[in-house]
């Protein structure tokens, strides 16, 4: 498995992967597969690659080498955004609206009404098109990002908490417990070891 933020993926494929979502399972051929796979060993490989001078950007560059690729593959194989139902196209400009707003925007009825439909109607196409509600895509949203902060940051969990925009820090540390199954210190503690 391979895990990239989005602070490591160049500009232009992260606009391209905005604007391909929701995702669907990708369908590749033999010739396709086997150059998924060359590229993914080659990620694999330069992330053992530690005592590299240039390790950080050689590894940042192979692995959107591989986004690139996956992009390139998807499009390919997907209806343009046309031709997209009505439930895809709510739950696309949703799913770009979040990754937009997550930091000041937290209900759903932000988004519903930043969309010009009921939340109902909202929480309807999003989770007919990917099978979870508009809340729990908040909220994945959210804690990524806290995941990222506590392992990339050495601010404190009420700063944090501060950045993603909760004042309430003891709302925002039961939410993180919630969600990830641990204490936001207990994750930092845990992934830095």
């Amino acid at each position: 498995m391979l895990v990239i933020n989005n602070e490591h993926i160049h500009s232009d494929y992260l606009k391209n992967l905005q604007a391909i979502g929701p995702l669907k399972p990708l369908s590749v051929n033999d010739e396709d597969l086997a150059l998924i796979q060359q590229t993914f060993d080659l990620c694999r490989n330069l992330y053992e690659r530690t005592a590299d001078k240039l390790y950080v950007s050689s590894l940042k560059d192979s692995c959107n080498a591989l986004v690139g690729l996956f992009i390139s593959l998807y499009v390919k194989t997907t209806k343009p955004s046309e031709s997209l139902s009505r439930f895809e196209r709510i739950t696309h400009d949703f799913l770009r609206s979040l990754e937009q707003h997550f930091l000041t925007m937290k209900r759903p009825s932000a988004f519903a009404e930043n969309l010009h439909i009921s939340v109902s109607y909202l929480n309807e196409c999003v989770k007919n098109i990917t099978g979870k509600s508009v809340s729990h895509h908040i909220q994945q949203r959210v804690i990524l990002e806290a995941k990222r902060l506590l392992y990339h940051s050495d601010k404190s969990v009420k700063e944090i908490a501060a950045e993603l925009g909760y004042d309430d820090y003891p709302y925002f540390s039961r939410l993180f417990t919630t969600v990830t199954g641990m204490t936001a210190v207990t994750f930092r503690r845990t992934n830095r070891e």
